[in-house]
């Protein structure tokens, strides 16, 4: 014979076999107490055997009762379990993650070859992308806006983040079509050290050093000609003739819309743009989509915009992504520097 039992009838029978009183078990379960005489009575009857002893001195389990407490704990607690683990399903299935960047880091269809692999694992978790201005070099991090964010090197504060580097890409001077140097097909950056750099906003000093190319100045201070905080900016300022700058190879089509050209230049180190998420994050679709671009940043570059990435870049643990990245010089800027 099958019997169906409620998992409310199995804690009405613990409260009263834990209490052996059925005023304070129904005090208990907030019940009253001739509500739970009334359950408990009706479960004696789905098992065919009293379940308690009544009477004027007591209540008192019975020998079917006392059987009865480890099998309705176990109930219980499965149920508990199996209630969690829904919950859990729930919540990542109803999951977003908020991916920052300050332009879209475009390159060969990175992003969609990112969303394909990750949403094997988590069909259900929402992929938001979120533009950020360049005053913020983290996209989001700094402030928990974004869960991830594709951001250029070298990354403020990045003893708390970790990253994997997904381009390294050379960087090109972007000129004023009119400018004596635009008619040459290669620019040494010694040549531009007396010019005007368009620079990015103070907010992002590490950026802002890296794009001026402090580094291959031999201490020569540069000279700003405007400051930009947009790739629109960045263009007019180009073409009003306030200055120039450098560019990442992959985002040089933001500026060359018409009188403004772009051509490469020796003596700086290439740009590297970084997924990079917070140190110690654990969730699971952090690592996961982590993961997913380690993958696709392996396979064969398929245009100009994806140049070659570190073999470490494959290693999906954070720590060890983190410090794989760390080894390579650092270099780059917001996904969104003049043309960055």
């Amino acid at each position: 014979m099958t019997i169906d039992v409620h998992g409310r009838d199995l804690r009405y029978f613990l409260a009263v076999a834990e209490e052996l009183h059925f005023t304070r078990a129904a005090e208990r379960l907030y019940v009253s107490q001739p509500g739970l005489s009334k359950q408990i009575r009706a479960l004696e009857r789905q098992l065919g055997a009293p379940l308690f002893d009544r009477d004027r001195h007591g209540v008192r389990l019975t020998p079917v009762g006392a059987a009865l407490i480890p099998h309705a704990r176990a109930v219980l607690a499965a149920w508990a379990d199996a209630e969690a683990a829904v919950r859990d399903a729930r919540s990542a299935q109803d999951a977003t993650l908020v991916i920052g960047m300050s332009t879209s880091p475009g390159r060969g269809g990175l992003l969609p070859a990112i969303r394909s692999r990750f949403t094997e694992r988590h069909p259900g978790v929402r992929l938001r992308l979120r533009q950020f201005g360049w005053e913020d070099p983290t996209a989001g991090l700094a402030d928990g806006a974004s869960d991830l964010a594709f951001v250029w090197l070298p990354l403020a504060g990045a003893e708390r983040y970790r990253w994997i580097v997904v381009a390294a890409e050379p960087r090109l001077i972007a000129l004023p079509e009119s400018h004596p140097l635009a008619a040459r097909d290669r620019v040494a950056f010694t040549e531009l050290l007396d010019e005007p750099f368009l620079a990015l906003p103070a907010a992002a000093p590490e950026l802002r050093d890296h794009w001026l190319a402090l580094d291959a100045r031999a201490g020569r201070p540069a000279r700003i000609g405007a400051e930009i905080a947009s790739a629109d900016e960045t263009y007019e300022a180009l073409v009003d003739g306030l200055g120039i700058c450098l560019v990442a190879t992959g985002n040089a089509p933001l500026l060359t819309r018409g009188g403004v050209v772009t051509r490469p230049v020796d003596g700086v180190t290439p740009s590297r743009l970084a997924l990079a998420w917070r140190a110690g994050d654990p969730r699971a679709e952090v690592r996961d989509y982590v993961r997913a671009a380690a993958r696709v940043t392996r396979l064969p570059a398929t245009d100009g915009h994806l140049g070659p990435t570190p073999d470490t870049a494959g290693d999906t643990t954070p720590d060890t992504a983190r410090d794989a990245a760390r080894e390579t010089a650092p270099a780059t800027a917001p996904d969104t520097a003049p043309g960055r």
